[in-house]
């Protein structure tokens, strides 16, 4: 059994730093692609970032703000958020997948970033930011 538990949301203020991560148990780590996601009240949940093999895909609202990493040693997947905005407040939420997710164009394939792609979801940690 796939259980995934993220650590690390809390309340800070804009242009803080937060680093969020992801303990898997049951879950082979490896290439398979694993990602966060956030949903903020009343919006659908979006992909935030994603790696499969060491290939990584960001939404465009955090690029060059975020950055996703794997420790395959130890299991963990973080996600580390500098520059946040208010517009980052949401419950962020780690998913893996039981295999490599990719989505191509163009001639070019990226880690995927929809939600149907995962198969394994965590409950989540809040992130607040305020201005």
């Amino acid at each position: 059994q796939v259980q995934l538990v993220e650590s690390g949301g809390g309340s800070v203020q804009a242009g803080e730093s937060l680093r969020l991560s992801c303990v898997a148990s049951g879950y082979t780590f490896g290439r398979s692609s694993m990602g966060w996601f956030r949903q903020a009240p009343g919006t659908e949940r979006e992909g935030v970032a994603s790696v499969t093999g060491g290939s990584t895909s960001y939404a465009d609202s955090v690029k060059g703000r975020f950055t996703i990493s794997r420790d395959n040693s130890k299991n963990i997947l973080y996600l580390q958020m500098n520059s946040l905005k208010p517009e980052d407040t949401a419950m962020y939420y780690c998913a893996a997948a039981d295999g490599l997710r990719t989505n191509c164009r163009g001639g070019q394939c990226f880690s995927s970033l929809k939600e149907i792609d995962f198969d394994h979801w965590g409950q989540g940690t809040q992130v607040t930011v305020s201005s």
